[in-house]
């Protein structure tokens, strides 16, 4: 590798980074990250920090996962990449993809079509949903409902049924047919109403209401995380799913649970859908499912579908979807490495355990710094919305808050903001006490600030 003065000068000069400015990025060089070990990672001026960004809520099992290395380095001597195109399997395309439906059986899923990453996943997923409509006979769906301040990725599918202005904005005209309602976010809703059971009834009347409006025969599927993540980690009442599931069931509609952040334990379940007790027609995943250790992810599907394709003896059932990478050798042998170690290790358990320690600390700071106008989480999604006035809830300066972040930094932890919110979700593996540690740099960078 180049030596750090190299590096250091030509930061931001020659790439264009994802979601930021790139004259901002000049004009104030992004951290260079040099190395990762366990739950930490070192910049090149040698300092290292408690990840509390887990990567992109992808590194669940730490830096250090040796299995997962071993298995991406033996798979690369075997068999370094092959197509998984018509006609071709590979032997950990096949594991995997048995394992992963295996992995969620108790959501239904039994079918696996793999993808690059979650953007993908999310686009694959549409897709199909289209797609099945067609085998179907009904025509007319093609429309997707989704949720105000969901994320489901940058493909123009995926940007479409967004729910944030931010990643959709600078890219319009989206794609036609896409609906949002609002999300049974208690601390910002436009009932102003802060019981999360009645929010949630609220948002599932808005759902019928624009279903109704539009007319079921025109909707393919609706899609939602179960815990919103890149919106500002807004965890529904527990039984807002599951009033999604029986209203999509009522109008013959599809539900895509969208589980790139949240799937392989982050909430403390194995999946967000099991965690609320739901059963789909379709998943995506990416991230966890190798750790962050190679870019896969895959779009799960239940029976329903399934048999819909299988049987279809017309050219509506040909799959002409896919990419480069799908099922990628190295990748899928990742993936069951990264399947293995999170089962061994019982993530969804250390995660929910921490998750409890972490949140209770960050509420403890909710009632010391007057700038914390909310916290929120579930397991080890967790966020701090910082306002100027609680009153008010205005948001706190953007410029303040990534003051606040690097203040967080030089007290050793690496934070993510978002807006006017301080998002955090560490690898799976943390303790207790690292949940504390986490807590005492945020005290730390609002107090210095």
């Amino acid at each position: 590798m180049r030596e750090a003065n190299f590096l250091l000068e030509n930061n931001a000069r020659r790439i264009w980074h994802p979601m930021a400015h790139p004259k901002d990025m000049q004009d104030h060089p992004p951290r260079i990250i040099m190395k990762g070990e366990g739950i930490y990672v070192t910049d090149i001026e040698g300092k290292a920090t408690l990840d509390a960004v887990g990567g992109l809520w992808n590194v669940t099992l730490g830096y250090s996962c040796d299995p997962i290395k071993k298995a991406i380095a033996d798979q690369l001597d075997e068999l370094p990449y092959y197509s998984g195109f018509r006609g071709v399997s590979t032997g950990p395309a096949i594991e995997l993809a048995y394992e992963l439906t295996e992995w969620f059986k108790p959501e239904g899923m039994t079918r696996t079509f793999f993808t690059s990453g979650g953007s993908d996943s999310v686009e694959t997923a549409l897709r199909l949903a289209r797609q099945y409509w067609k085998i179907k006979g009904q025509r007319d769906r093609t429309k997707f409902l989704s949720l105000k301040k969901g994320y489901h990725g940058t493909h123009f599918g995926g940007a479409s049924v967004n729910g944030n202005a931010n990643f959709r904005r600078n890219y319009e005209p989206l794609l036609p047919g896409v609906y949002h309602i609002p999300s049974p976010w208690t601390y910002r809703n436009p009932f102003d109403e802060t019981d999360p059971a009645k929010l949630a009834r609220l948002c599932a009347n808005c759902l019928v209401d624009e279903i109704e409006f539009q007319g079921a025969d025109t909707i393919a599927a609706f899609i939602m995380e179960p815990v919103l993540g890149a919106g500002g980690v807004i965890v529904p009442h527990e039984s807002f799913m599951g009033l999604v599931r029986e209203i999509c069931d009522r109008y013959g509609i599809l539900l895509i649970s969208d589980e790139v952040v949240t799937g392989f334990g982050r909430t403390g379940a194995w999946s967000g859908a099991r965690l609320w007790n739901v059963k789909p027609d379709m998943m995506t995943i990416a991230k966890a499912v190798t750790s962050g250790y190679f870019p896969l992810g895959a779009t799960l599907i239940n029976d329903k579908i399934a048999e819909a394709f299988e049987s279809d003896e017309t050219s509506f059932g040909s799959i002409g979807h896919g990419y480069t990478y799908s099922g990628h050798p190295v990748g899928c042998a990742a993936g069951i490495a990264a399947l293995a170690e999170a089962r061994r290790l019982k993530v969804d358990e250390k995660a929910a355990a921490s998750g409890v320690v972490l949140n209770e600390a960050l509420a403890a700071l909710k009632q010391k710094h007057e700038i914390i106008g909310d916290v929120r989480g579930k397991g080890l999604m967790t966020a701090l919305e910082l306002v100027a006035d609680r009153g008010t809830k205005k948001a706190l300066d953007k410029k303040l808050v990534g003051k606040i972040a690097d203040a967080i930094y030089e007290a050793g932890v690496m934070v993510r903001i978002s807006g006017s919110n301080i998002i955090l979700s560490p690898p799976l593996i943390i303790s207790a006490d690292d949940a504390r540690t986490i807590a005492r740099a945020i005290d730390h960078g609002i107090a210095s600030v």
